[in-house]
C-alpha cells in the first residue's frame, strides 16, 4: 500500500509540474505575441539603401584585394599584408549589413561588382585612392543614417553608429600613412622599406 501511495504522490507532482509549465506559457504567450507585433521591419527605402551599402562594402574588399596584389607584385610584403587585412575587414563590414537586413525581415540583393583598378605609379597614389574611396563610403553611410532618422527607424540609427565610428578610424589611418609617405619620400628606398616593415606588423 505504501508503494502504491508513493507512486500516486510522484504522479501528482508530475501533473502539477506540467500544469505549472502550461500556466506559465499562457501567461507569457500574449506578451510574446505583443513583442513580435512591435518589431519594426525595414521599410523599402532603407532596405534598398542598406543593400547598396552592402554591395559597396563588397566592392571595397575587391578594391583592397587589388591593392594588395599590386604591392605583392612590387615586393612590398608589409603594404600587401596591410591591404589584405583591409580587404578582410571590408568583407566583415558587408557581413554585418547582410545579417542586419535579415534580422529586420528584409531581403538581401547582391549586384555585379566592377573590376577594380590594378595599377598605380607608387605607394602614395595607392593610399590616396584608398582615402578617396573611404571618404565615399563615409558619405554613403551618412546618407543612410540621415534616411533612418527621417524614417524614425531608431534601430537602424543605432546599427549605423558603429559604421560611422569605424569610418572615422579608417580615414585617420589612411591619412596617417599618406603623411608618412610624403614625409619620408616615395623615392627614398630605405625609408619605404622601413615603412613597409612597419605596416607588416598589422595584426
Amino acid at each position: 500500500m505504501r508503494i502504491s501511495h508513493n507512486i500516486i504522490v510522484v504522479e501528482n507532482i508530475r501533473i502539477l509540474m506540467k500544469l505549472k509549465s502550461f500556466l506559465n506559457f499562457l501567461i507569457h504567450y500574449p506578451l510574446i505575441r505583443l513583442q513580435k507585433k512591435k518589431l519594426k521591419m525595414l521599410n523599402k527605402k532603407l532596405e534598398k539603401a542598406l543593400n547598396e551599402q552592402l554591395n559597396m562594402e563588397l566592392q571595397s574588399a575587391y578594391i583592397y584585394q587589388s591593392m594588395a596584389a599590386y604591392f605583392e607584385g612590387a615586393n612590398f610584403k608589409g603594404f600587401a599584408k596591410w591591404m589584405d587585412l583591409q580587404a578582410t575587414e571590408e568583407q566583415e563590414h558587408a557581413r554585418k549589413i547582410y545579417d542586419y537586413i535579415f534580422s529586420k525581415g528584409g531581403t538581401v540583393t547582391l549586384t555585379a561588382i566592377d573590376a577594380p583598378k590594378s595599377s598605380w605609379k607608387n605607394a602614395e597614389e595607392v593610399f590616396k585612392d584608398s582615402l578617396g574611396h573611404e571618404q565615399a563610403v563615409t558619405k554613403s553611410i551618412d546618407k543612410i543614417y540621415a534616411l533612418a532618422r527621417k524614417e524614425n527607424d531608431y534601430a537602424t540609427e543605432i546599427f549605423l553608429q558603429w559604421f560611422i565610428t569605424e569610418q572615422i578610424e579608417e580615414e585617420e589611418n589612411v591619412t596617417e600613412i599618406i603623411d608618412k609617405i610624403k614625409l619620408l619620400g616615395v623615392s627614398n628606398t630605405t625609408s619605404m622599406y622601413l615603412l613597409d616593415k612597419e605596416l607588416g606588423t598589422r595584426a
